[in-house]
């Protein structure tokens, strides 16, 4: 298959997928862009290519998503509808256990440029990738419940996940600024993009691509000097915050049922 260019189009997809807000603080950065140029990083060569019907990984993914409709209605099945709000407030509500402060925009607007800004990158990448594989999701293939409104996806890909994409470029983000924090902050991270299987909208191999396509193009932005200059930035807003007494904390009830949720096995 021949490399696409990417489009307009692409980007445009790409760029729905961090939310309107997240949008409007890229575009009030100087720069009005992620920290890569376009072409400076070539995630189809990073990614496995997308499972064919019939092959281990494809069957695999088709016994994933029949058994997971077991959790439509519980408790995981709430997290899955939870996460699939993308704005960085919601984010920031969601990775608040796992960090141990109430994050919000308002209180850490460094960090929520870091994290908009890194995500156009990965967005853009995991909408190349989607493009090129045109693989569709799973409930397009097996009858199932899922988690949001079909229309709102089914005329989109599945691999790489874009949620999961997000998801792991918070986590692995966050986890940086807070390294005490890395093993709830990568685990609620992990169950970010489980929860698009639990919701039905994409297979386990495309969770799994996705998480990949966040971590390769990171480390591709490592040393742009725009990306080093906002993480310390960003690190010296968070080290304040968890260093000040009058930071509001989760409630330690919410963040026990979250972490019981976020164990639970998804495969």
């Amino acid at each position: 298959m021949r490399r696409p260019n990417l489009s307009n189009t692409v980007l445009a997809a790409a760029l729905m997928l961090l939310g309107g807000a997240a949008i409007a603080r890229v575009e009030r950065t100087e720069a009005r862009s992620g920290y890569l140029t376009p072409g400076a990083f070539d995630v189809l060569a990073i990614l496995p290519a997308a499972p064919r019907p019939g092959d281990p990984r494809a069957i695999a993914d088709r016994a994933i998503f029949r058994a997971t409709r077991a959790l439509v209605g519980t408790a995981r099945w709430a997290m899955a509808t939870n996460d699939v709000k993308l704005a960085p407030a919601d984010m920031m509500r969601d990775f608040s256990c796992a960090t141990g402060i109430l994050l919000t925009p308002q209180i850490a607007p460094r960090t929520a440029t870091l994290i908009a800004r890194a995500s156009f990158d990965t967005a853009r990448g995991t909408g190349i990738a989607k493009n090129f594989y045109k693989r569709q999701r799973p409930f397009l293939i097996d009858q199932g419940t899922i988690c949001q409104p079909a229309a709102d996806v089914a005329d989109s890909y599945d691999y790489p996940s874009g949620h999961t994409t997000a998801g792991w470029t918070w986590a692995t983000l966050l986890a940086e600024l807070a390294p005490d924090r890395a093993t709830p902050i990568l685990a609620r991270g992990r169950a970010f993009g489980e929860s698009r299987v639990v919701c039905g909208v994409h297979n386990a191999s495309a969770v799994e691509s996705g998480r990949l396509s966040a971590s390769a193009t990171l480390t591709a932005a490592r040393d742009v000097p725009a990306f080093k200059a906002d993480l310390a930035a960003a690190r010296d807003e968070m080290d304040a915050l968890r260093r000040d007494p009058r930071t509001p904390k989760p409630a330690p009830a919410q963040c026990s049922r979250e972490a019981a949720l976020i164990a639970q096995r998804i495969d």
